[in-house]
């Protein structure tokens, strides 16, 4: 399996976890602080998060409620500016760009893929899928296209609107939009969060694919321990830190999933201030 370590290494960090040596760095996080608030009421939703995502993996983002997982996600996929630090996709440092250049952006080097589909309800789903090309007015690669379309199994569902489609359907198309661009970086948020287990699994193992054979790189905010076991990699976050890593190895995914569900459990003994 692409960039998979030979055991699951972790523990409380004290330094940022960093890519595999030599890896090439799709996106990074320099000092990344993000607060809200002054003086008594402010918040610190990110406080100094450093974490180099290498290309070419599927990395999980996890953390309780008020990690700031999230957070973290919408600034490295420029949704969202921090505070302080630098992030940086690509070669580009996001902090040197104005607004029209950050568009430009996250519509030609990042992909997105939601909880709520995000589908535009009136188009199907091969204009869904050809979206962020066609407000790019840029042509699609059509053997790139059929190539995802096939991928994801929707060959027969191209005409369907979303509302004539399945939520796990509906996902996959939103999985298909954001390869289609052929960007640099995908961002999931709990892709699979409302999803049964079978459609989720389904999202899950196409997400695996793109980047076992298409070598994509897949950046996924998720709370859920199995999501987060199809995964080369694994970070927590707690009070707005990163305070553990792990990576996958070989072996089944029950034993991946109970080993997450440890670390998750272990975040609560953390002590992030230290």
């Amino acid at each position: 399996m692409r960039g998979v370590a030979t055991g699951w290494q972790g523990g409380a960090m004290s330094e940022a976890p960093l890519a595999p040596p030599a890896a090439r760095i799709a996106a990074r996080a320099v000092d990344l602080r993000k607060t809200y608030g002054s003086g008594d009421s402010e918040v610190r939703a990110l406080d100094g998060v450093s974490v180099d995502l290498a290309a070419g993996e599927f990395t999980a983002i996890m953390g309780p409620s008020g990690s700031g997982k999230s957070t973290l996600m919408h600034c490295l996929a420029a949704l969202d500016t921090p505070t302080s630090g630098q992030v940086v996709v690509g070669d580009t440092d996001l902090s040197r760009l104005r607004d029209k250049a950050l568009t430009a952006l996250r519509r030609d080097q990042v992909g997105f893929v939601f909880q709520a589909f995000n589908l535009i309800p009136t188009l199907s789903a091969r204009e869904n899928i050809l979206l962020p090309l066609s407000l790019a007015g840029r042509r699609p690669d059509q053997a790139w296209f059929d190539t995802v379309v096939d991928t994801v199994g929707l060959r027969d569902r191209l005409g369907h609107r979303p509302a004539e489609m399945s939520g796990g359907q509906q996902q996959r198309v939103a999985c298909a939009r954001a390869l289609v661009s052929k960007p640099g970086i995908v961002f999931a948020d709990e892709p699979t969060g409302n999803l049964d287990s079978t459609s989720g699994a389904e999202v899950l193992s196409f997400l695996r694919r793109s980047v076992d054979e298409f070598g994509q790189t897949i950046v996924m905010v998720t709370h859920d321990s199995v999501a987060a076991s199809y995964c080369d990699r694994v970070i927590f976050l707690a009070d707005g830190r990163l305070v553990d890593e792990i990576r996958r190895p070989e072996g089944e995914q029950a034993s991946q999933v109970d080993l997450i569900l440890q670390r998750m459990a272990a975040i609560g003994s953390v002590d992030t201030q230290a």
